[in-house]
């Protein structure tokens, strides 16, 4: 993918503000008037290599920022083993305080337990029923 670096700045700018207009202005491409920057800033959005450019810049950003199914049950297994502590403030006296590091509590063990139990359905009750069950129609319509 083969981008000129105003094209490249135009898409940055883009996933930033996410209007086109002043992506294509600030990207440093010179217009009469700001019709002609929407319309040429349209027409940059629809050539291929910027919209495959801005994708996967979208795309890692996404993945970035959005948990994974592996990382939230690695979180809560870590929590269910006791080792992931958490920050609270201790009072020293005199409106002091300093933050100090304890394990997470038993509630909230057994809530990371609970939470990785439903997902592997081990408190699923699976019930089996088998049998026949005779079907008889009706017509009561009158005709």
């Amino acid at each position: 993918m083969k981008l000129t670096e105003k094209q490249k700045r135009f898409a940055d700018y883009y996933i930033e503000s996410g209007n086109a207009t002043d992506a294509y202005l600030k990207a440093g491409y010179s217009v009469k008037s700001a019709d002609v920057a929407k319309v040429n800033a349209s027409r940059l959005l629809t050539n291929a290599n910027v919209k495959t450019y801005i994708d996967e810049r979208i795309a890692e950003k996404d993945n970035k920022r959005i948990a994974k199914q592996d990382e939230v049950l690695e979180f809560l297994t870590n929590v269910l083993r006791g080792e992931v502590q958490e920050q609270f403030p201790l009072g020293l006296g005199m409106g002091e305080q300093k933050l100090v590091k304890k394990e997470l509590d038993g509630k909230d063990r057994i809530k990371a337990a609970e939470l990785l139990g439903k997902r592997y359905a081990m408190w699923t009750d699976k019930q089996q029923v088998d049998g026949n069950i005779g079907v008889t129609i009706v017509d009561d319509i009158d005709d």
